[in-house]
């Protein structure tokens, strides 16, 4: 726990006095947590003993000076995610929040501050058709799916860890998004982008900001206040696509596709674990889509078709998955634990595009025109003319309009229901005129 204590170090004295207004100022807020019953004193053990583990997540010096450069205060770590505060002064207004760990498909703007980073989403076009059209971190021309299903639920948007302007009333009032474009499930993933968070570092800033919590609210409310959040937990792509089928990964030669898999559950077990023992108690995994679908995957075949053995990982690993999830369920006490199994819905858009109002389900509407691929998009980059009948943004995400279309199918599926009724489901944006381009 050392590395994370010493944030506040790290900080000016202005950030400092801060930290300790918010101190002060934390015993004028009435605190309304949902009590899902105190923690077992093993487990509260094991919320210490959890930092050998944690030592183990971290991913190297630059991540660390990311966070102290990017946060430029350890105050702004708190917040929970099933987090319920209310303001002091008679009223009380329980809110349920998030915490979402995850990689690009979730990232709001973590990678934005991470200065070395390859993975990155801060040029135009991404964001075009979100808020003021401005790049705001998320690998799209709108919002992701953990937004709209956030938004369909009533749950704020957690904002981005490394948000500058991020503060401590912010995050007792929306939650953490750790999610990071380019993190994977194991820490050697996405090494070519430089720097990115591994599900594992994602996990030591939560931990980070669970000692924050503790030392405001104390540990007996903090435990519950943990032990009423929700979890999401959305990685696994970049493991295959940015490691294990790059032959510059050693993985890609240590591994066949079974053992790969196995290596993957192995640590995510781990993970899962030990956010058990942090306290999460509803939490739920999301699986893998067709990856072999992707633009990236079909330009690079011979074909131009979806590559086959990439969509079978992803079988293979949300087969794995659920199990996994399954058996976590089973074995962890008082613990909801589910895996959303997402491969078929996003399938059958991709297959049937003109089915769900699609004129496109295999080029990105951003790119270099024929020039392919594109990894990423950037002012130069050619837009597509109605980018609500593209199903892919970039050469690897979905657009706004198919992560409408995802999100709306796995609220469906896994019966998602609203849990904060003050909050209206956001609308789609009104997507804005391509620019005009020679």
């Amino acid at each position: 726990m050392e590395e994370i204590e010493d944030f506040t170090g790290a900080l000016p004295d202005s950030d400092h006095r801060s930290l300790e207004s918010g101190r002060r100022n934390i015993t004028d807020l009435q605190i309304c947590v949902v009590n899902f019953g105190s923690a077992s004193e093993e487990e509260a053990e094991a919320v210490g003993g959890g930092e050998e583990e944690a030592e183990v997540v971290g991913e190297g010096e630059e991540e660390a000076e990311a966070v102290s450069e990017g946060k430029g205060k350890a105050e702004a770590v708190g917040g929970g995610e099933d987090e319920v505060v209310g303001v002091g002064g008679g009223e009380v207004s329980c809110k349920v929040v998030q915490f979402i760990f995850g990689d690009s498909l979730s990232d709001v703007g973590n990678n934005k501050y991470l200065s070395k980073s390859l993975a990155q989403a801060s040029l135009p076009w991404y964001g075009i058709d979100f808020g003021n059209g401005l790049p705001n971190g998320r690998f799209s021309n709108g919002r992701t799916v953990a937004d709209i299903i956030g938004d369909n639920m009533g749950l704020p948007r957690p904002p981005a860890f490394l948000d500058p302007s991020l503060t401590e009333d912010m995050i007792l009032e929306n939650g953490v998004n750790y999610a990071s474009g380019g993190g994977g499930i194991l820490n050697e993933t996405g090494g070519l982008f430089i720097q990115r968070f591994s599900l594992s570092k994602q996990i030591e800033l939560f931990i980070g900001t669970q000692t924050l919590i503790r030392s405001k609210i104390g540990k007996e409310a903090a435990e519950k206040y943990f032990q009423g959040a929700r979890y999401v937990v959305a990685l696994g792509s970049n493991d295959f696509i940015n490691n294990y089928l790059m032959p510059v990964y050693s993985d890609s030669w240590n591994y066949n596709d079974q053992s790969f898999i196995d290596y993957l559950m192995e640590t995510l077990k781990a993970q899962l674990q030990l956010l058990h023992t942090l306290g999460a108690r509803q939490l739920m995994v999301f699986g893998l889509g067709p990856m072999g679908c992707i633009p990236l995957q079909r330009v690079l075949s011979t074909s131009g078709d979806c590559v086959d053995r990439t969509n079978k990982l992803a079988l293979s690993f949300n087969k794995a998955g659920s199990k996994l999830m399954d058996d976590l369920n089973a074995k962890l006490p008082n613990s909801s634990y589910r895996f959303g199994d997402a491969y078929d819905v996003v399938n059958n858009v991709i297959s049937n595009p003109s089915k769900y109002g699609f004129s496109n389900s295999d080029t990105p509407c951003c790119s270099f025109g024929r020039i392919r691929p594109a990894l990423t998009c950037v002012p130069a980059s050619v837009l597509c003319k109605d980018r609500s009948k593209y199903v892919f943004w970039d050469e690897y995400h979905p657009s706004d309009s198919a992560n409408q279309l995802i999100a709306t199918e796995l609220i469906k599926k896994f019966g998602f229901t609203r849990v904060d009724q003050g909050n209206d489901p956001s609308s789609a944006p009104a997507i804005a005129p391509s620019p005009d381009q020679d």
